[in-house]
């Protein structure tokens, strides 16, 4: 199977999103780009210039919310706006006039369950949409679930029956939802939801105390259970929701996203908007990252790319000064917005000394979590909407994107013979594989290419057909995998939420008085890696420097998870019982 993949980075779009702010990024050096983009200095008030270190969803944010505010913000990314987020050009795939064909390190779904991401969006200017680049959200309606040599399942995204709440309704509500997974005892179907039901009604001070401190396979009590149980219930609905291992995810974590998901599917959480999931109706840049690029830099803030933070000064409980690419960046204020792995290398012991609980994210585990496109001549048959292959070694979710994009995919995109593009997510880099019995990380590009389409037809082409060789005209594997003789790696995992790693995660406030900390490792209430949680953390980041700057301006929103009010009593009985010392009373 023949294809095209690169990993260059392609930096029309990145041009197109500052052209629209009349910015000139242009080619070259990082400080002569800077100079050329910027040439007056603005004039701000003492005591609010900004330098945020990552240009992903999380430092967006923060430069988002503070600029509002009429603080001077320089944002210095090493590679393009919008980090994990954003979307890219296919070089060299583009005629006639048409955008090379979109790549991205994975598609972008938005369950009705986020609240921030939302809301910001919808504070970005767009085209012909009254509530800004939140218009450009599509609703989906159903999801298809396929399994290993069965007929795949159209799964609607509603769940029925739950707009009056109460225990009973909830959990026959879930046993309804996960009805149609094959081979599943139905009395293990019933304790799964005996164990949700308990998840539900748990105190917070036992999902703090207790869930999360045990994983998710052993709250939902897997070992010794059905086959399906082991890999549909515990392990695939895990795996990829959140790209995190059963055996290690923090089970409060797990539960956390898992009832967000339900309430937002039940529709009866007011501040849940969309229904359970939502997509973009284009490609990110398109639809959202240049955009928001456009908007941010009319609001004066300043985009240096090419070098990223090496290292911080620090002095007493101050940052005096950050390197960067080589140079010395000063600012009234340090907000870090880089991924766990990264901002862990700038934890030096100068650092750590001024606040040693940061020393915590040496010990987060990040996973992979990364996406191959593949571009097809003819549309499949596959049902609108996301595509979950339930039990497939390497974990794979995918999306149909052309039937649910703007305009024409062939007109728009390619040499005009691809119709559509069918993206693919991996979050299992460590299983062996149909094909060539590897996991992931041990093949080669062409050999993960290969791989996912046959494990992608194996799990959705029993009585279908729906995906044909001779439709695959070529594919784009994100380009943060580098694939090496010696061992792939990757430039952009995923955090993963294992047992306990809450208490190694930072606020976004440090003890440093003007050091902040966003991304989707700082602790929020969503608790999960997603752009969701990078979002929230960029508010309470900004909400951070307004407060040490006494700043009277409004605070960034931050929004609360939406909590039943008819499971309160529930709750407060447990933690009655969990101070007490007693198990739920599920759990007996």
């Amino acid at each position: 199977m023949g294809g095209r993949g690169t990993g260059t980075f392609d930096r029309r779009h990145l041009l197109r999103g500052a052209a629209v702010a009349g910015a000139a990024w242009a080619a070259g050096g990082m400080w002569s780009a800077h100079a050329r983009a910027n040439p007056v200095r603005r004039q701000v008030r003492p005591g609010r210039e900004v330098a945020v270190f990552g240009g992903g969803v999380s430092g967006l944010t923060a430069a988002h919310e503070l600029a509002e505010r009429g603080y001077a913000v320089t944002v210095y990314e090493p590679t393009a706006p919008g980090g994990k987020a954003r979307s890219m050009g296919v070089p060299g795939t583009g005629t006639g006039g048409r955008a090379d064909l979109p790549g991205e390190h994975g598609f972008r779904f938005f369950p009705g369950c986020y609240q921030h991401v939302p809301d910001t969006m919808a504070r970005i200017p767009f085209p012909g949409n009254v509530n800004g680049v939140a218009g450009n959200l599509v609703r989906v309606e159903s999801t298809v679930a396929g399994f290993a040599d069965l007929p795949p399942v159209t799964v609607p995204t509603e769940i029925a029956g739950l707009r009056e709440l109460n225990p009973d309704r909830l959990r026959n509500a879930l046993l309804a939802g996960l009805g149609f997974i094959p081979r599943l005892p139905p009395q293990e179907l019933a304790f799964f939801g005996d164990r949700m039901l308990m998840w539900f009604t748990t105190s917070t001070e036992r999902r703090f105390g207790e869930w999360e401190y045990r994983s998710w396979l052993d709250a939902v009590r897997a070992e010794g259970k059905s086959r399906a149980y082991r890999e549909y219930l515990a392990r695939a609905l895990t795996r990829i929701t959140v790209a995190a291992k059963a055996e290690t995810s923090s089970a409060r974590t797990i539960g956390t996203i898992g009832e967000a998901l339900v309430f937002a599917g039940a529709g009866i959480a007011p501040q849940y908007r969309g229904g359970v999931d939502r997509i973009l109706n284009g490609p990110t840049n398109e639809a959202w990252i240049d955009p928001w690029v456009a908007y941010l830099s009319g609001l004066g803030v300043r985009f240096v790319t090419g070098a990223g933070l090496t290292g911080l000064r620090v002095s007493g409980d101050r940052i005096t000064g950050a390197n960067v690419g080589g140079r010395t960046v000063r600012a009234d204020w340090y907000v870090c917005a880089m991924p766990a792995d990264r901002a862990a290398t700038v934890l030096d012991d100068a650092v750590l000394t001024a606040d040693p609980a940061l020393a915590g994210m040496r010990e987060l585990v990040l996973d992979w979590m990364v996406g191959v496109q593949f571009y097809l001549r003819q549309p499949t048959g596959v049902p609108d909407g996301h595509i979950a292959a339930l039990g497939s070694p390497w974990a794979i979710t995918a999306l149909r994107q052309a039937p649910m994009w703007r305009g024409d995919f062939a007109a728009r995109y390619g040499d005009g013979t691809v119709v559509e593009c069918l993206s693919a997510d991996v979050s299992d880099w460590d299983t062996p594989g149909i094909l060539f019995g590897k996991p992931a990380r041990q093949c080669s590009k062409d050999e993960v290419v290969q791989e996912v389409w046959a494990q992608l037809k194996r799990w959705l082409n029993t009585g279908t057909g729906w995906l044909r060789d001779e439709d695959l005209r070529s594919w784009f594997v994100d380009p943060g995998v580098l694939f090496e003789e010696g061992g792939n790696t990757n430039d952009t995992p995923l955090l993963v939420n294992t047992v306990g790693s809450w208490d190694h995660r930072p606020e976004a406030r440090s003890a440093i008085g003007n050091l902040f900390f966003c991304g989707d490792h700082v602790r929020t209430g969503i608790d999960l890696a997603t752009m969701e949680g990078a979002c929230e953390a960029g508010r309470k980041a900004a909400n951070g420097v307004l407060d040490a700057a006494g700043d009277p301006s409004p605070r960034a929103a931050v929004f609360a998870l939406y909590a039943p009010p008819e499971l309160e009593p529930l709750k407060r009985l447990d933690a009655d019982r969990y101070r007490a010392g007693l198990p739920h009373l599920l759990d007996m």
